[in-house]
């Protein structure tokens, strides 16, 4: 699969959940809490009709002990993990926090949503092919 293909996981699912988003943000406004926007989009994905599950908890384990515990924001429809922020800016860090969720969850695709400014900022992430954790 080239890298144009790899654009096209869960586009469907990725703007359905931008769609929400902006949904959000035009009610509720800009630079509130991060918790606040994730729960807005929690009640607007239930209005939308998507199944999505908040701080799934993905158990890290090394040498068959358990070490730590990653909890993703949001993950819709068992397929995305949404990753709420309210920052300047995206950056790498927020990129490959949301890349480590993908390998431990078994995913492909996610998405981060920046609620810090009038327009909303959102970043798609997929997995690149060959990553993802066996």
């Amino acid at each position: 699969m080239n890298t144009n293909e790899r654009e096209y996981i869960e586009s469907d699912l990725t703007y359905k959940v931008v769609g929400c988003a902006m949904a959000v943000v035009n009610v509720l406004g800009h630079g509130l809490r991060e918790k606040t926007y994730e729960r807005a989009l929690c009640v607007e994905f239930e209005n939308q009709g998507l199944s999505f599950q908040q701080q799934h908890i993905y158990p890290i384990y090394y040498r068959n002990q358990h070490i730590d515990d990653y909890i993703p924001d949001l993950e819709v429809e068992s397929r995305l993990i949404v990753e709420v922020k309210t920052v300047d800016r995206i950056v790498d860090e927020h990129i490959g926090q949301v890349l480590n969720y993908l390998r431990i969850s078994d995913l492909e695709a996610g998405v981060i949503l920046n609620f810090k400014h009038p327009k909303l900022e959102w970043k798609k992430i997929v997995l690149q092919q060959g990553r993802k954790a066996k």
